[in-house]
């Protein structure tokens, strides 16, 4: 596949009009699935429409820092790659929820603050160490398909049966348009934007309903429009909003297996982001520091009461669909994406949207991110009975093995590794995506495979 012809390179800066509008398009582009993270989130925390109103604005403004942090050449990778919310810290920061439920929202997200300020670091060091390039040495396909299934198949209860299922109308009418959007039509617009257009027409219907009364109060399409209009214009609360960040092993613990699959794709990105701006791939120190850059802005949103960053390949899509790599326009996206998290009302119209409308959307997003997971896979030999054995193993014990290891916290802390180090391996093992990883490293390193069995075969 050839590139597309490159109409500003990685260092034009278009004229103002016209990198702004670019660079709204970029958030554009991130706003559907960035936001869709603190949605899942919020109710699972028990937050009101307020907290999830203000947890929204946090994601925004830690979102346009990490942008401007990974796009700067000396603290970055320095190229024109965006950073959104990642779907790889759902199922950690939902174990982490679960472990701190009964201490509430506001306690629950100083945990989830420390824990991202920890396993920032600790990002942070492996990039700008340069480890990145060593640790990636047992990351293969074999390794990367069944913990990316792991994170989207587990979240199945999470679409289905707390958001889809409680009004299936809308939320089939949100797959229906988006399969629409992205697969049938033919217009480059709504091929782009198919989950945001989806999530739109079906937040309409469901305000065309509350209006008409279609949709009582207290139905699950029901659209609450009392909490924009009680809200402020300005959100200034941007520093430890939900207060001092705690540090807990437990929670800590959760959340590394988030970091490695932020790794593993950032890596990728990095190479395809460099494909689709018309230059060399990205060197060595490159990749490292764009790893470090992502630990750097995953600890600033531990304070700016955010959730974990990542690169968006959405993102790298629309570059290589307009031919604007310009890294000056996407740092003008961060700049629209900081100040969008000031205004307050913007928030808490988003924290508006039915359940039933972001099940829609869960289901195709998260069914997907699977699927990319077994998309994976086929950079490895998928014929092979000792792939096909290491990936079963863990994909199925990623399935199972956290649902025998929840209810059985005590047993893990009152064993021989203490009641501090027992939680901490309890909440790593209750956590799907975290076996999936460790079960696939250690069969994939110790069972004997050649290269090319591993999808290995072309790496220096």
């Amino acid at each position: 596949m050839g590139r597309k012809k490159v109409i500003y390179g990685i260092e034009d800066r278009p004229k103002l009009s016209v990198a702004v509008l670019a660079g709204a398009q970029h958030v554009l582009t991130l706003f559907g699935a960035t936001t869709l993270v603190p949605l899942i989130f919020g109710p699972g925390m028990g937050m009101s429409p307020a907290q999830i109103a203000s947890f929204i604005g946090c994601v925004y403004f830690g979102m346009g820092v990490a942008t401007l942090i990974q796009t700067h050449p000396k603290l970055g990778s320095g190229l024109p790659i965006v950073q959104g919310s990642s779907f790889s810290f759902i199922p950690p920061i939902m174990t982490i929820a679960g472990i701190y439920s009964s201490q509430g929202p506001e306690v629950i997200m100083r945990h989830v603050g420390g824990a991202l300020i920890a396993g920032g670091i600790v990002l942070g060091i492996v990039g700008y160490t340069g480890l990145a390039g060593k640790i990636r040495k047992v990351i293969t396909p074999v390794v990367i398909g069944p913990t990316i299934m792991a994170i989207g198949f587990s979240l199945a209860k999470t679409a289905v049966g707390l958001n889809a299922a409680k009004y299936w109308p809308v939320s089939l009418l949100v797959v229906v348009l988006v399969f629409y959007f992205s697969l049938v039509m033919k217009h480059r617009f709504f091929n782009i934007f198919a989950v945001l257009s989806s999530i739109a027409a079906a937040y309409l219907v469901c305000l065309a309903g509350t209006l008409s009364g279609v949709f009582p109060e207290g139905h699950a399409a029901y659209v609450n429009l009392n909490a924009v209009a009680e809200a402020d214009w300005l959100r200034l609360d941007v520093i430890m909003p939900w207060g001092a960040p705690k540090f807990e092993l437990a929670a800590v613990g959760a959340i590394l297996a988030g970091f490695l699959c932020v790794m593993i794709e950032s890596i990728g990105d990095y190479h395809s982001c460099a494909f689709a701006s018309g230059i060399d791939d990205p060197t060595e120190a490159q990749v490292s520091r764009g790893i470090g850059a992502e630990g750097f802005a995953c600890a600033l949103s531990g304070i700016f009461g955010s959730v974990g960053t990542t690169s968006y390949t959405e993102n790298i899509g629309l570059i290589g669909l307009t031919g604007v790599a310009s890294r000056y326009v996407v740092r003008i996206g961060a700049v629209i994406l900081i100040l969008m998290s000031f205004v307050g009302k913007l928030g808490a119209l988003v924290a508006t949207m039915p359940s039933p409308v972001i099940g829609g959307a869960y289901i195709t997003l998260f069914g997907a991110i699977g699927a990319l997971g077994i998309q994976n896979l086929m950079r490895a030999d998928i014929s092979s009975q000792r792939n096909i054995l290491v990936v079963g193993f863990s994909f199925l014990m990623s399935q199972g093995l956290p649902d025998w290891v929840d209810p059985n916290r005590d047993l893990f802390a009152l064993s021989f590794l203490g009641e501090t180090l027992g939680s901490t391996v309890w909440a790593i093992l209750k956590t799907p995506m975290a076996v999936a990883a460790i079960c696939a490293i250690t069969c994939d390193s110790l069972v004997p495979g050649t290269p090319e069995e591993r999808g290995i075969s072309g790496r220096t």
